[in-house]
């Protein structure tokens, strides 16, 4: 049979070097230390961009790698689309300049022109019923 006997360990029972009994007194913990007094700015200085990229580790490399591949795809689409947008408006926009301010010119002219026409009628007609032998013709006499 086994007998089990216990050794005790010396050096865990020995006495640690550090302060004594007696200094321990000296020790006040219930008042700031040196440390406590020393400025919490450092802390303030980070970012919300730095505190984001920090949570990084938190998300495991593969679900990351997903998430980074999607994001990036979604962003390459959104940039053509953004670009072949851009390059629409500007086809759209200088055609219509070249095209349309000549058409909207003529388009004025011609209004201007149909205005002069149906002036220069009424002043015919008005010239012609001036320009009448005995007046106003279908008049009837006053009785």
């Amino acid at each position: 049979m086994v007998l089990l006997e216990e050794v005790p360990d010396d050096e865990l029972n020995a006495e640690q070097p550090g302060p004594s009994k007696e200094d321990e007194d000296e020790w006040d913990t219930d008042t700031e230390s040196e440390v406590s007094e020393v400025d919490d700015d450092d802390a303030l200085d980070e970012t919300f961009l730095d505190r984001v990229a920090a949570l990084k580790d938190i998300v495991p490399p593969t679900y990351r790698k997903k998430l980074s591949n999607a994001t990036s795809t979604g962003y390459g689409w959104a940039a053509k689309a953004l670009g072949m947008g851009g390059k629409t408006l500007w086809v759209v926009s200088t055609s219509a300049l070249l095209l349309g301010v000549p058409w909207a010119l003529a388009f004025s002219e011609e209004q201007q022109v149909q205005e002069m026409e149906r002036e220069m009628r009424m002043q015919q007609s008005a010239n012609e019923l001036l320009t009448q032998p005995g007046g106003q013709q279908g008049a009837k006499p006053a009785l």
